[in-house]
């Protein structure tokens, strides 16, 4: 787990930029605290920074392979490597002069060309430069675990695992460039949707794709990775519950192979204890994290140690105040690079940073939901079959009468997500301010919607029935603009890897033909994952509810946070974008009651801290140095 930055030369000039190179690697420290270096020739300059965890002592990166006719540089783990560098020797003669797995991935390229990338499992971002054919290549895993960002000028094209370093090498009105289309969607979804990022003139490599560039070219991607729902039948649900157990066996299993101590996240819900089980199978000293806050009920910690008790592993905490949350957010924001609105990430942080502590690798639970169905979003399509049968008329009367319904009343939102399709009301597990709420984005765009985002995605799936096709919305959305980025950046700002199982190419091959009915039902959700963990995860977890490290944030916003919100409101240049007075009357709503506005709140909040650290660089978090002891 590492940072990379890269740049192709459009006038043969690359070596004039390789100083700024080395200097941009410095914001990307935490990512590689272990050690770096840039090379160069006419074409191509190359940097990097590296976090240590396999073949320790070798696998330096830049990594010249072949008599240096092509050179890497690579964030990330690929867990069959063993069984690639076997391949590769048994099928082409290839050789290896170490025992790592970046090259690995060199050698499949020379043999096997833009294929490797669908022989990896793992998560990747990478570059590679063949100065013999003079053509740089580079590809994004298949989920979007690993981030790299791309920026281009009159100098060439640029590429970087964070945002802040190309920021560092941008022309200076680069900076105050603020994607509008983003920044409208990031109020709706709580996150800058993939390619955009906040910076218009910066992008995103999108997950699952590869691409070729040559000096002075345009880049030219392709995308490897189609998720297919391709459900079948199952005449013996016990076959396909061992199926799904055996996959997520080997899964962590080759998530497991590291030179360095492996700990797991632990929240206290299946997905999690399921992981921390079945890691302690590899390493029976197996440390586990959890973090709560200073609140009742916003705390999984006593949930989280009764199921280490459970499955016999040492467990550590990490209790959270909301003055540490105040005084921290600026930081995690700089280290997010976008603006991100979950709140969890803030606990994410915190954890991350005990956990550093102990060990340089741990493993969590994200992508269970998206895989196996675990959301209770997913159960709507169920829960709305009625709607589906009355006449459209009657449909639309309905939603007109949802709107003189006042705030807060039970059924107001049924009937309105009644009735509209699906391809309306479903954008993903976060929804904050809908059209008719966006009064304060002066720069509110009415042709601008949420669908254009997922509306392609919508199209593809036509043969497939709801709740699946939220599912495959989200593995574009939710999932790769939120959840994977907060878990990248939150550990990573803290040195240390975090390897998600659950979201590994064979383990997504068994989940993706799961029949509905036997994902979702009346009931529960996760139902073939539950089965198939039977036997793996204790009896009391197996059925818990999912909590998902809660935030206190509606409560503090009224009273301890409150002061500093408005502090941050008030302070704020953003003034051209957001409607401040607005933003401080929504403020003062909440704290009156009775109406939560917390998750509104804290959406601005987030972008607001963005555009003092990043646009208007009025605010300077104190970025500490990776410097952590780690029990080996």
């Amino acid at each position: 787990m590492c940072g990379l930055i890269g740049f192709l030369s459009a006038g043969a000039d690359a070596r004039s930029v390789a100083a700024s190179i080395d200097d941009s690697l410095h914001d990307m420290r935490h990512r590689g605290p272990d050690e770096g270096g840039v090379w160069t020739d006419d074409d191509v300059a190359i940097g990097f920074r590296r976090l240590s965890i396999i073949d320790i002592d070798h696998s330096h990166q830049p990594l010249p392979w072949l008599g240096g006719r092509y050179h890497l540089i690579f964030n990330g783990e690929i867990y069959n490597y063993l069984e690639l560098r076997d391949r590769l020797t048994r099928d082409f003669g290839a050789t290896f002069e170490t025992d790592g797995d970046s090259e690995a991935i060199v050698a499949g390229y020379h043999y096997l060309g833009d294929k490797v990338v669908r022989e990896l499992r793992g998560m990747f971002a990478f570059l590679i430069w063949d100065s013999e054919e003079r053509v740089l290549f580079g590809a994004r895993d298949w989920f979007g675990i690993k981030p790299l960002y791309t920026y281009a000028d009159e100098r060439g094209a640029f590429f970087a695992s964070e945002k802040k370093s190309l920021l560092d090498l941008a022309e200076p009105d680069v900076h105050a460039g603020v994607d509008e289309t983003a920044l409208q969607h990031y109020l709706t979804l709580q996150y800058v949707p993939e390619p955009a990022s906040m910076h218009s003139r910066i992008r995103r490599v999108e997950s699952g794709t590869y691409f070729t560039m040559r000096p002075g070219e345009q880049v030219h991607p392709r995308r490897y990775f189609h998720p297919d729902f391709a459900i079948r039948p199952v005449p013996e649900p016990d076959k396909l519950y061992r199926e799904i157990s055996e996959a997520l066996e080997d899964s962590v299993e080759k998530h497991m192979r590291a030179d360095v101590t492996v700990g797991s996240f632990l929240s206290g819900g299946i997905d999690s204890t399921a992981i921390a089980a079945l890691a302690k199978r590899h390493n029976p000293k197996l440390l586990t994290f959890t973090t709560g806050f200073e609140r009742e009920g916003f705390s999984e910690i006593d949930v989280a140690a009764e199921s280490a008790a459970a499955i016999g592993v040492e467990h550590i905490t990490k209790v959270v105040s909301a003055e540490e949350m105040m005084q921290t957010l600026p930081l995690i924001v700089w280290y997010l690079d976008d603006p991100v609105a979950d709140p969890a990430l803030v606990p994410l942080y915190f954890i991350a940073r005990e956990a550093r502590k102990h060990v340089k690798v741990v493993l969590s639970g994200e992508g269970a939901d998206e895989l196996f169905g675990g959301y209770t979003i997913y159960r709507e399509p169920i829960s709305l079959r009625a709607f589906d049968r009355l006449p459209a008329p009657l449909r639309r009367g309905l939603g007109q009468l949802s709107t003189k319904i006042p705030e807060g009343t039970r059924g107001k939102d049924l009937l309105r997500r009644g009735s509209i399709g699906i391809e309306e009301r479903y954008y993903g597990n976060a929804r904050i301010f809908r059209p008719d709420e966006m009064g304060l984005y002066r720069r509110f765009d009415p042709t601008v919607s949420y669908m254009d985002v997922t509306r392609s995605l919508y199209e593809s799936t036509t043969h497939l029935d709801g709740s699946t096709r939220m599912q495959y919305v989200d593995l574009f959305t939710w999932l790769r603009g939120d959840i994977l980025v907060k878990a990248d950046k939150m550990t990573m700002a803290n040195s240390l890897e975090l390897r998600v199982p659950f979201l590994d190419v064979e383990v997504f091959r068994v989940g993706s033909s799961i029949p509905t009915d036997l994902k979702i039902t009346r009931d529960t959700t996760k139902y073939a994952l539950r089965r198939a963990l039977e036997d793996i995860v204790p009896a009391p977890v197996l059925n818990r509810a999912k909590l998902g490290f809660p935030v206190p944030i509606r409560h503090w916003l009224k009273d301890v946070m409150y002061d500093w919100a408005r502090s941050i409101i008030t302070e704020s240049e953003a003034h051209e974008l957001i409607d401040l007075p607005a933003a401080l009357r929504l403020l003062d709503a909440h704290r009156a009651g009775p109406h939560d506005y917390s998750r509104k709140i804290w959406t601005l909040l987030v972008f607001l801290l963005w555009h003092g650290i990043f646009v208007e660089e009025r605010i300077h978090p104190d970025v500490p140095e990776p410097v952590y002891p780690v029990r080996l």
